[in-house]
């Protein structure tokens, strides 16, 4: 898993929550809650998965608290290791960031 997918996650998971409370607080029509739902549980769980992957048991458990955060935990999580990048594990032959 790499940084490609967390920002995927933490971006599907911002828009479709995003669109599942404007739905909510307008229209409310079925269909967009009934796909969005998924959508955004399948982004969070993804969101929180990546978090574990990427980083360093000791010194990121700021950032995996953080991706526990709906709606907005990728981003807070992406957030948090551009300032702190030792905390992402490096893999042989891949860059880090």
């Amino acid at each position: 898993m790499n940084l490609k997918v967390l920002r995927a996650a933490a971006l599907v998971e911002a828009v479709s929550v995003v669109v599942l409370f404007v739905n909510l607080f307008t229209v409310h029509a079925e269909p967009i809650t009934s796909l969005g739902g998924p959508v955004h549980g399948s982004a969070y769980l993804i969101t929180i998965v990546a978090a574990f992957a990427l980083t360093v048991a000791g010194s990121a458990g700021t950032a995996r608290a953080l991706a526990f955060v709906p709606g907005i935990g990728g981003m807070l999580v992406l957030r948090w290791l551009r300032r702190h990048p030792e905390a992402v594990k490096a893999r042989a032959g891949e860059p880090v960031g």
